[in-house]
């Protein structure tokens, strides 16, 4: 599905499944603790797509631990991002002498849980919901909506280092396949975002990718 929505060089890589044994750097073993095996699978395989992404990109593998916000911490000279959701794991990673930033998500394609549209976006997006409907009413527009604030701010933290609430940013989904994040803050040094999108079977996937020219 990335392949489908980030540009080369991008190396994009991802997993349907969690069958394959993954081992995990020690330091990576610390961060995941005792956790339940669920969170173990999601968090190995989505490793596992990062170290083959960095390997395409002619860099060793190498620990993705979480910063401060949890945000995954690339090797220097790497940017990149992680997802997972149920049936779903992906690493999207590039070269900072290639992109800025990229923001990745996947969640399931179905109705998003009630309250969750309303707890998430803005007026104007809440206008726009059911022309979206009329345009395809196949699409789960509320899920989707969810997703790109998501890229939007994986795309976000990297290069501002601040917090993007879901109220910060006003995202024009489109039913080509596209979408545009415009950041709110008043002293934003990002004015926006634009993304892609895709659904394919039971997986919606979103994606931003900014060369490193800038946005």
């Amino acid at each position: 599905m990335l392949e489908q929505l980030l540009p080369l060089p991008i190396a994009a890589v991802e997993r349907y499944d969690d069958e394959m044994p993954v081992e995990l750097f020690p330091q990576e073993e610390t961060v995941i603790g005792n956790a339940v095996p669920k969170r173990r699978f999601e968090f190995g395989t989505a490793r596992w797509c990062a170290r083959e992404a960095m390997k395409r990109l002619g860099f060793e593998p190498a620990p993705v631990l979480p910063g401060p916000k949890r945000e995954p911490r690339w090797p220097e000279g790497l940017v990149g991002s992680l997802t997972h959701c149920t049936g779903y794991r992906a690493a999207a990673l590039a070269k900072t002498t290639d992109f800025l930033t990229i923001g990745i998500d996947a969640e399931p394609h179905a109705p998003a849980p009630d309250g969750v549209l309303e707890a998430i976006a803005i007026p104007a997006e809440l206008r726009r919901i059911p022309g979206l409907r009329v345009d395809d009413p196949k699409i789960c527009w509320d899920r989707l909506l969810f997703s790109a604030k998501e890229s939007t701010y994986k795309a976000w933290y990297p290069v501002t280092q601040r917090w993007l609430g879901f109220e910060d940013a006003d995202i024009t989904l489109n039913a080509d396949g596209t979408f545009y994040s415009r950041i709110l803050l008043p002293d934003t040094p990002i004015a926006g975002f634009a993304g892609t999108w895709l659904v394919q079977g039971d997986v919606l996937v979103t994606a931003i990718a900014v060369p490193a020219s800038g946005v």
